[in-house]
Formats: structure tokens, C-alpha cells, sequence
């Protein structure tokens, strides 16, 4: 890719300045790149509620953020404001509360948590109260819940957020469930292409691991029920795989055109160079037996990249660890890079912090761009009983060492939401 303000398609190049990430490794991209190459787990038991009689007690939850009280709105807003904060003092970008761009944001879909509703239906109005749903509808009216308002809509995050920062416009959120954090980069990427903007702030995040999402996933039967020791219970593309830890984070990223941040003097980190989304509309949770949406996704992110499979370095693959997933993932790389996946190496972060859900993408794109800015290769730990059926290089249970110039990062979500990115490093 010659050094240029425009892509193969003569669009606008859109270029990383800053970078933050949040995990359950620690805060910041430096502490969670030491412990991902270092093959460390962020998972752990729950503590944050009661697990007993569930078959899964393990995630990679975040608990060391300053919040009064859990809730998934909360700690998803206070989540990603550390990580914008560390994008922003990274890209040395506007000024502080004014950010000269918009608000990409992959937010979790919001809903009352157990804590919230058993406030509501505990509120007694007047001599008789009335009971079931109609109780909950009145004692919200009466006024006395007015602090829940802020956080329980699904726009209350992308608001505090735009408000803390001073992005320009309405800030836009977004849930396409694990795929989130990619659209909500593709989102800006697209919106500087377009010549909408010079800069824009894409961040993911999700704070919401509580009783009844560990719950349905449960139900799903998606869930690892290894829970002893909580650093094994993610395994993926293992023969002994068994399912997905849910865990929480954020990423943050600002975007600016090649040509805007050359002006300004600004570092470029790395290139956006190509996105792929297909949506899979086969099952609300399994996906296309031939995997033909994800095929077209990751060769949808090629072509928008104008990048051959030769190209490809490295893969960071969506690898939750379930049975399904992970097949159907090696096989739509198979088809698509051919037989260049037999010497692409392609590895899983969530084997160490989990499955970040709506997080995922953008949090799995900051470990890709790191893997170009430090040429080291995270592990994919767990690693112990190879699959016959999956034959690909893991890079197993510990890091390498690698130039990497071109990363392709894949999410693939529940109801057929699937993205792709294509990373590269500074235009040469």
C-alpha cells in the first residue's frame, strides 16, 4: 500500500491514532498485552452474585473499577471511558471535552437487572399495594426511581459518554451482538470514507455479566462448565472444548483520515484497510451449515481491503470455544485463504480473558494492532488436545515471535451478525 490519501478504491484512508483497552487482565493496553503474551487468564470465579446450583461459575469479569453499585450500564459506561481516555491521550487529539469527530458506540442492549426490579416491586404505594407487573409500573411512576432513568435506557451510555468528551453530533449506539465492536469501527471507518468527518471516536463495551445473562447462555448450552481451575475453562479450537466464558471490557479507538492526521502531525499506529459484514439469517444462534455468510464476510473484509490471502499474517480469530463455532470458523478460513491457512498462524485471546461479547471486536482488533506494533504473536492457551478436524497453527499455549504487517480479525455473533476487519501497519 503505497503512501497515499486514498485507497485501491479512491476512497480516504482511514488511519489509528490512539488506542485504549480494559479487561480482566487490567486497565490499559500495555498491562493487558504484558499478561496476554505472557499466556496469564483474566478469568476467575464469579463473586459478584450467588452461583449455586449453576453449572457455570466462571468469567472474566471486571471488578476493579470505582462504581457504587453493579450494574451492567454503569460499569459499561465507566468501562469505556477509561478506555476513551487512553485512546485520547495517546492520539493527542482536540481538547479536553471536545473531541472534532462523532461517537461510534457498541453498547450491550439495556434492561432492568434483578437488584433494580426487586427495588421497584419492594415499593409499597399507599395501604393496598397492587401486585405483578401492574406494582412495577406504578412505583416507577411515582418518581422515587428517577436514578435509574439515566442508566437504563440504551442510548444513556453513548449520551454520558458524548457528554464527558464533547463528540460532535447525536452519538450513535449500536448492538449487533458479538460482532459490536467491530461495526462500531467499520461505522467510523465508513463515515471517514465518506468524507463525513476528518476523525471519530469507535468504542465497544460491556459490563454485563449478572445472574440471568449467565442464565440464558446456560440455557443455550453455551456456556464451559469448566470451572475448576477458572484459568482452563476456555478452550478454543481444543478437541475437549466445551463452551464460552462470558467476560467484560472495553476498547476504544480514535480513527482519523490519513490525510487529517498527517496534517496535524499526528502518529499513525496503524490502517483500517478493509471491512466485511454478512448477516446470517439461517438460525437465531447456530450458524449457516456451509458457514456461507461467514465466508462472505471474511471475503467481503478482503476485497473492501483490496488484499490478496497471501497478504494475511496472522488471524485473531472470533475462537470462542464452542463446538460449532470454532469448525465453522476454520472452515470458512479454509475456503477463503485456501491453502494459506496451513501456514497462517491464528490464535484466540478470549483462551485468556473470555468472551467479551458486545466488546469483543473492537478489544480483539486493539490485541491485533498491537501483534503489528510489537511482532509478537499472543498464545492460545488451553491448548492441550489438538482437534483432528481443526488443523490449524494456534500458536499453542505460548507467544512467538513473528512480523506481522496485516492482521485479519473476525466476530461472529448470535443471530447472524458477522464482521470482519483487515489491520495493517503504517502505509510503507
Amino acid at each position: 500500500m503505497s503512501k497515499q490519501i486514498q485507497d485501491h478504491n479512491g476512497r480516504p484512508v482511514a488511519v489509528i491514532t490512539g488506542f485504549g483497552v480494559l479487561t480482566s487482565l487490567g486497565r490499559g493496553k500495555q498491562k493487558n498485552w504484558q499478561a496476554l503474551t505472557r499466556g496469564e487468564s483474566g478469568l476467575h470465579t464469579i463473586t459478584r452474585f450467588p452461583t449455586d446450583g449453576l453449572k457455570t461459575s466462571v468469567a472474566g469479569t471486571v471488578d476493579f473499577m470505582d462504581i457504587e453499585s453493579y450494574s451492567a450500564p454503569v460499569l459499561s459506561a465507566a468501562m469505556a471511558s477509561k478506555a476513551i481516555r487512553e485512546a485520547l491521550e495517546e492520539a493527542r487529539i482536540g481538547e479536553k471535552g471536545n473531541f472534532p469527530g462523532p461517537l461510534f458506540l457498541a453498547t450491550p442492549p439495556t434492561e432492568l437487572e434483578w437488584p433494580q426490579r426487586k427495588a421497584l416491586y419492594a415499593h409499597v404505594n399507599g395501604d393496598a399495594p397492587e401486585t405483578g407487573y401492574k406494582h412495577l409500573l406504578t412505583a416507577a411512576r411515582t418518581g422515587h426511581f428517577k436514578n435509574l432513568h439515566p442508566h437504563f435506557q440504551f442510548a444513556s451510555v453513548s449520551e454520558q459518554l458524548a457528554e464527558e468528551f464533547g463528540t460532535r453530533g447525536l452519538p450513535i449506539s449500536l448492538s449487533t451482538a458479538c460482532a459490536s465492536g467491530s461495526t462500531a469501527i467499520m461505522l467510523g471507518v465508513e463515515a471517514i470514507r465518506r468524507g463525513d468527518t476528518d476523525a471519530a471516536l469507535c468504542v465497544a463495551t460491556d459490563g454485563s455479566v449478572h445472574a440471568e445473562a449467565l442464565i440464558r447462555f446456560s440455557l443455550l448450552s453455551a456456556l464451559s462448565t469448566y470451572n475448576e481451575p477458572p484459568q482452563k475453562a476456555s478452550r478454543p479450537f481444543a478437541k475437549d472444548r466445551a463452551g464460552f466464558v462470558m467476560a467484560e471490557g472495553a476498547g476504544a479507538f480514535v480513527l482519523e483520515s490519513y490525510q487529517g492526521a498527517k496534517a496535524r502531525g499526528a502518529e499513525i499506529l496503524g490502517v483500517v484497510r478493509g471491512c466485511g459484514e454478512r448477516a446470517d439469517e439461517f438460525h437465531r444462534t447456530r450458524t449457516h451449515p456451509q458457514g456461507l455468510p461467514i465466508i462472505n464476510t471474511i471475503a467481503a473484509a478482503l476485497v473492501d481491503a483490496g488484499v490478496e490471502p497471501e497478504e494475511i499474517d496472522y488471524v485473531n480469530a472470533h475462537g470462542t470455544g464452542t463446538q460449532e463455532n470454532d469448525k465453522m470458523e476454520y472452515l470458512s478460513l479454509k475456503t477463503v485463504l485456501g491453502e494459506k491457512i496451513e501456514t497462517t498462524p491464528v490464535s484466540s485471546n478470549k483462551s485468556m480473558i473470555g468472551h467479551t461479547l458486545t466488546a469483543a471486536g473492537a478489544i480483539e482488533a486493539a490485541f491485533s494492532l498491537m501483534t503489528i506494533l510489537n511482532g509478537t504473536l499472543p498464545p492460545t492457551m488451553n491448548y492441550d488436545i489438538p482437534d483432528p478436524d481443526i488443523p490449524l497453527d494456534v500458536v499453542p499455549n505460548k507467544s512467538r515471535q513473528a512480523k506481522v504487517q496485516t492482521v485479519l480479525s473476525n466476530s461472529f455473533g448470535f443471530g447472524g451478525q458477522n464482521a470482519s476487519l483487515v489491520l495493517s501497519g503504517e502505509p510503507a
